[in-house]
């Protein structure tokens, strides 16, 4: 099974390789929930990590309802980093009434490949999961990250679990959102998922940093 820590600084990027993550997604402004990180930092990461690390993509926080500009500037900066040689991204892109904008997921599908595109948390505020999961599918999309449409993980395990039967030969179902070590058996044995996002953070200061110990003990989990 597949580790992929959410990262927030260069330091945490280092402590999730050191801890034997699969894989981690990169970020700047965690009080924002997560945006695009600095290209410079993205590139030093490449250099020097032994995993694949997944830039997000996203220019604001906020909602995830873009204007032409942003648009424009989230196009570029995958292509920078599809420029860069990273293995993927996290994005999404989303309608007036929260649905999943596909048209424009679509185009980042095919703007990326052949990098690898995961659908970030945007993904929990869709009024039908069904459809938005199959449009994502249309779309091209590679996984899902989601807390089944729930404040996190474990409230949404049921949903998970229901997508993971549903759509797993289609598309990558990976819950995220409070997923610790002492909760990773319960969702491993109620969802079937075959891939975990965590941030790995145990202690919520202004430093938004990994614990080693505790992604260790996810991985040691899943591996």
């Amino acid at each position: 099974m597949i580790v992929e820590i959410c990262a927030y600084t260069i330091q945490s990027c280092l402590i999730a390789d050191n801890a034997e993550a699969d894989r981690i997604e990169f970020c700047a402004n965690p009080q924002l929930d997560g945006t695009t990180p600095n290209l410079f930092e993205l590139k030093y990461l490449l250099n020097k990590l032994n995993i694949p690390v997944f830039p997000i993509i996203r220019p604001r926080g906020g909602d995830f309802v873009f204007t032409t500009s942003e648009l424009e500037t989230m196009e570029q900066d995958l292509l920078y980093c599809k420029q860069m040689g990273c293995k993927g991204i996290s994005t999404g892109v989303a309608l007036q009434n929260n649905k999943m904008d596909i048209d424009k997921m679509k185009h980042f599908v095919s703007l990326a490949y052949p990098m690898q595109v995961t659908c970030h948390k945007v993904f929990d505020k869709v009024p039908d999961m069904y459809e938005a999961v199959e449009g994502l599918i249309e779309a091209g999309v590679n996984r899902i990250l989601t807390s089944g449409l729930a404040k996190d993980a474990t409230a949404g395990i049921e949903n998970i679990k229901i997508l993971v039967e549903k759509y797993e030969d289609k598309i990558i179902i990976m819950p995220g959102g409070g997923v610790r070590a002492m909760n990773i058996d319960k969702l491993v044995s109620q969802t079937g998922a075959k891939e975990y996002h965590s941030s790995g953070i145990v202690k919520r200061d202004t430093n938004f940093m990994a614990d080693e110990s505790e992604i260790r003990k996810i991985v040691m989990r899943l591996h």
